[in-house]
Parts: structure tokens; C-alpha cells; sequence
């Protein structure tokens, strides 16, 4: 059982939803990452994703966007990412998955990329542009590594198309709150409930909303509809925001706390 697929077990019995938080591993630097990962942790998040930087985000905002551009300015690589992961897993053993696109581990080769990524601590992957009829080699490495394959759903995905995606999944599954890319939003998509009634009744896995979430309003009405919140631009615009001090820095991880507070109260 992978990290990730303990702590949803963990927090079923407990009768609470779960936090993702995400970040993109490298922005500002590397060192740095590891500090927020371990403030993310103090505030109360459940699992860790790390975005992966890369050049083409096709699936992000603008804030990750430029969130990834000063990763990569800063000398950040995916084998980076890799080992910044093995040298936290000597400081934590929080649930950690990785968000990418296909390209990066392309490059480097499936098979290394894989045994990398599983030596490293990694307990999922979420691969943005991984089109459910080309996965076939990647879910069966995942399967061999014993690393969650993270699948997407989003509200265009008809229900044969969410049936097939789910059977490849392990983990959780990811609903995409609403069509388009990565980003705050002032309010909950009209059709994400649906989306996530949808998916529970295809799938066994829990099941995650995300994608805008923003507010510790929002989050809460994410959780009220699935088992755990994804939460990325905007904590990754409070620590863009809050600079390097380690008073900035509280001041972020205070303001996770607050949205991780109003999850595990509903």
C-alpha cells in the first residue's frame, strides 16, 4: 500500500476529508522547496504535489505558469526534482506526488525515469497530457513500481470515457472542478458535484476535487461534494507572495492552515 493510499484509509476511519496542496518543486529553488514542503506538512496537509516544471504547461494558469518559468530559471530538473524528494524523504514520510506531462519522462526514458521516481519516494504520478488509450506501458511501469497512477476526469469526459479512465487509476482520481486550465476562481463550477457523484459510482477510489479553489469557502463546499480538496494556485501564490523570510513563509503556511481547517470541519 502506497503512502497515499494509506492515508485515505487513515482518514476515512476518521470520518474526514483529505488536503492536497500543490507546489511546484523548484520555485524559488530546490532548498527552499523542502522548507515549504515541511510547512505545508506543520499546517496540516495530507499529501504533497510537487509540480514537475516544464516549458510547455499546457494544463496551467498563468500563476503556475510562472511559477514553473522561475523553477526552471533557477537550474530546477526533473532529476533534480527526483533527488530533492529522496533527501526530503529523510525528513518526512508525507504522502508526495509528482505532477508532469509526458515529455520529461520521455526524455529521460519510461523504464529509468519509473525506477527513479519509485528510489526517490514518489508514491504517485499524475501525468497531464496521458491520453487513457496510449497508457498502457506507463500504468503497467507504475503498477511494477508500485507508484499511484493519479487520473484526470473532467466535466466534457462522457461516462464511458470516466468508466475507462477509472479502471487505470489507482490512488484516487482527480475531478477537475471545471473546464480549462489551472487558476483561482470566486465560485464552484455549477457541474462539479455532478462530476464527482459521477465518478464515485464508476470508481472504488476516493475521489479529489480541484482545479480554482481558492477560498476556505470554496474548499469546504469542494469537500462537502468529495473525499479530499486540491489546492494549488493559490497556495502557490501566497508563498510566491509571501518572498523568502521565514516570517513570510509562517505567514503563508498559516493562511494553508486556514483552508485545511475549513475541510476537516465540515
Amino acid at each position: 500500500m502506497t503512502r497515499i493510499e494509506s492515508k485515505f484509509v487513515e482518514l476515512q476511519k476518521a470520518g474526514k476529508k483529505g488536503f492536497v496542496a500543490f507546489i511546484t518543486a523548484g520555485d524559488p529553488n530546490l532548498r527552499d522547496t523542502v522548507e515549504i514542503v515541511q510547512r505545508l506538512e506543520e499546517a496540516g496537509v495530507d499529501i504533497v504535489e510537487l509540480g514537475i516544471p516544464f516549458s510547455d504547461p499546457l494544463a496551467d494558469g498563468r500563476v503556475n505558469q510562472e511559477s514553473a518559468t522561475r523553477a526552471l530559471a533557477a537550474g530546477t530538473t526533473p532529476g533534480g526534482v527526483l533527488d530533492m524528494i529522496g533527501a526530503l524523504r529523510q525528513k518526512t514520510q508525507i504522502p508526495i506526488m509528482c505532477y508532469t506531462y509526458l515529455n520529461p519522462y520521455h526524455a529521460a526514458g519510461y523504464e529509468a525515469m519509473m525506477r527513479r521516481t519509485a528510489r526517490a519516494g514518489v508514491d504517485g504520478l499524475l501525468f497531464l497530457d496521458m491520453p487513457v488509450e496510449e497508457s498502457a506501458e506507463l500504468t503497467g511501469l507504475m503498477t511494477t513500481y508500485r507508484i499511484n497512477n493519479i487520473a484526470l476526469v473532467t466535466p466534457t469526459s462522457p461516462v464511458a470515457r470516466i468508466r475507462q479512465i477509472v479502471k487505470k487509476a489507482s490512488g484516487f482520481v482527480y475531478c477537475v472542478s471545471r473546464a480549462g486550465v489551472t487558476g483561482m476562481q470566486d465560485k464552484l463550477s455549477a457541474g462539479a458535484d455532478e462530476l464527482v457523484r459521477t465518478t464515485k459510482k464508476l470508481s472504488g477510489l476516493p475521489v479529489a476535487l480541484g482545479f480554482g479553489i481558492s477560498t476556505p469557502e470554496l474548499a469546504a463546499m469542494s469537500a462537502r461534494a468529495a473525499d479530499a480538496v486540491v489546492v494549488g494556485s493559490a497556495i502557490v501564490n501566497q508563498f510566491h507572495q509571501a518572498g523568502p523570510t521565514a516570517e513570510g513563509r509562517r505567514r503563508a503556511a498559516a493562511w494553508v492552515g486556514k483552508m485545511v481547517k475549513a475541510v476537516k470541519e465540515i
